[in-house]
């Protein structure tokens, strides 16, 4: 049986501001339980729900010296959801009302907690085959493998494996304060390892000394060896290309369920739809005060309100697109320019343009429900989850050919009569508007096609199950 320890800043449900806490908390209940033994270890931050913290049983403690004091080291595990977990306790460093504050802060917080989670290996008696990492903030796990940790028989041959969610966020601060953090020698600060333009990072030592680097999408892993999405890592992304595996993320099909969501008002399943998805689009509307009209085609956003998601197209041609047969539900909370911005078309168009400037986790399940098409023109998404939700609930994506989205929607074509949504390639304002209103014209005009998408799309599997499999493939090579 091979053991896997999966180390990361967060992890569902018990802390989560992005796709990496969905990933840590739901990929390990997917393996093969009789081949693969997965654990998880996290910080032990104060902010963790009461409902959480009272299930954890105290293991033990000891003190580890980091950065030349002894440091209280807490160990409290519990089983969830059949995994066990572990937390990585210390008050100085976990304490306070959300798992990161500022960036100087956090990096000597993860340079600690990198360090303490190899430690406590040992005391709790695991010695994984193999540590998958995520993110920056695990990044200096590889290097202590090969360094600190590298003298003792229990470390001896350990393999890693870095998951990249995100290139964009890199643990980045000058040489000195990573040296001092890190507690490495100056080896190891030199263009080919942790050195990057004259500044230390935190991230390129976990993608320089993993044995294999992970990103969330086929075409992510691809992308990110060009300049344009590469974060200045592009060369060193080609360089690592022989071992670099695309692995499209999944959703919790339990959690996302047409036929079983109690937040959803009328629940419907690939042979229903055609007949009950409509009643979730009225009570939507009366819901939000939009005109009653269940003809009408409903396109919903639910995202981060960033330049990253593409709202700056969105702006472009909001105009032109309001003036169009459709109506807007947009979910989120982001830059103050596109929170004005709709909540400006919200007043400008009441009946037909809804905007709720918050994140509400039922209204979201609700709008994935109810709406016709879901819109996501990102600049770049590593792997974007809201459209393998979207065609989970027959919600047909309108996306722009990108990472994730790329390799999960497949674009409709008329002629052949195949495809599960609608895509444009160039990062365009009205090449995105001609999408949409080509998706309009085959949702007014062509009824039975655009029914048969939305079957197509129901019928896809982008659940966890297809994931675990891609990673155990990997883990069963190294």
């Amino acid at each position: 049986m091979k053991k896997v320890c999966f180390i990361a800043s967060e992890c569902v449900p018990f802390v989560k501001t992005g796709g990496l806490a969905d990933v840590v908390g739901s990929l390990p209940k997917y393996f093969d339980k009789e081949k693969f033994d997965v654990r998880v270890i996290i910080p032990d931050y104060t902010c963790i729900p009461e409902t959480y913290r009272s299930q954890m049983q105290y293991r033990t403690h000891f003190y580890m010296n980091y950065n030349g004091r002894d440091r209280y080291v807490g160990i409290m595990e519990m089983d969830y959801d059949g995994i066990h977990y572990y937390f990585v306790d210390n008050e100085e460093y976990f304490s306070g009302p959300g798992p990161y504050t500022d960036m100087f802060y956090d990096l000597e917080k993860f340079a600690f907690f990198c360090k303490a989670a190899l430690s406590i290996l040992p005391v709790v008696d695991f010695r994984p085959d193999i540590i998958h990492c995520h993110d920056w903030q695990t990044g200096l796990i590889p290097v202590h493998l090969k360094d600190k940790f590298a003298g003792g028989e229990f470390y001896r041959g350990i393999k890693t494996v870095m998951t990249i969610h995100n290139l964009k966020f890199q643990g980045v601060w000058d040489v000195k304060t990573i040296q001092r953090l890190s507690e490495l020698s100056d080896y190891y600060f030199t263009p080919d390892k942790l050195e990057h333009y004259k500044n230390g990072n935190m991230l390129k030592g976990g993608i320089v000394y993993a044995d294999y680097v992970t990103t969330v999408s086929e075409t992510y892993a691809r992308e990110i060896q060009t300049p344009f999405y590469g974060e200045n890592l592009d060369g060193l992304m080609r360089a690592r290309s022989g071992q670099l595996w695309g692995i499209v993320n999944g959703i919790d099909y339990d959690v996302y369920n047409p036929a079983t969501d109690k937040l959803i008002e009328r629940r419907y399943t690939v042979d229903t739809f055609r007949r009950d998805k409509v009643k979730n689009k009225i009570a939507l509307q009366k819901e939000l005060g939009l005109r009653d009209d269940p003809k009408v085609m409903m396109i919903g956003i639910v995202s981060r309100l960033t330049d990253q998601k593409g709202f700056d197209l969105i702006q472009c041609v909001m105009d032109e697109l309001c003036s169009d047969a459709v109506q807007l539900v947009v979910l989120g909370t982001g830059d103050a320019k596109y929170e004005n911005m709709f909540r400006h078309y919200d007043w400008k168009y009441a009946d037909t343009v809804s905007a709720m400037i918050c994140y509400n986790e039922a209204m979201s399940h609700k709008i994935y429900a109810s709406c016709d098409a879901f819109l996501m023109p990102s600049l770049f998404e590593p792997c974007g989850l809201s459209q393998l939700m979207s065609l989970r609930y027959g919600t047909v994506p309108i996306v722009r050919e990108t990472g994730g989205l790329k390799d999960t929607v497949e674009p409709y074509n008329e002629y052949e009569k195949t495809g599960t949504g609608f895509s444009f390639a160039n990062y365009n304002a009205h090449e995105m508007l001609g999408t949409i209103r080509y998706a309009e014209q085959i949702f007014y005009d062509k009824e039975r096609d655009w029914n048969k998408i939305v079957e197509r799309a129901m019928r896809k599997d982008f659940s966890w199950k297809a994931s675990a499999k891609k990673y155990e493939e990997l883990y069963n090579i190294m």
